[in-house]
């Protein structure tokens, strides 16, 4: 079963997300804005979920996750939780 690592920023909304992906291609550091900004207890961690399967997050990260480039950032996802920056860091 193809396994995935990503880690992820969670806001309330799309104008923030985009604020922050803009911070984050400027060169700020990925786990430092989601400690400072994501609703996530994950952000804590700078927004790291750790491995995971298909099927484990919902639909929307899915896609994202299993289709999309690594180590980029991508976003804004829209989930039920809200906006999310999502960066996959390996696929396999």
């Amino acid at each position: 079963m193809a396994q995935a690592s990503a880690r992820h920023i969670l806001v309330d909304s799309e104008q923030q997300c985009l604020e922050l992906k803009q911070q984050i291609e400027a060169g700020s550091d990925f786990a430092e804005v989601a400690r400072q900004h994501s609703k996530c207890p994950s952000g804590r961690q700078g927004g790291e979920l750790g491995t995971f399967g298909r099927g484990q997050m919902v639909k929307e990260f899915d896609e994202v996750v299993f289709n999309g480039a690594l180590n980029e950032v991508h976003g804004p996802v829209k989930t039920q939780f809200g906006y999310h920056l999502l960066e996959v860091t390996s696929r396999g």
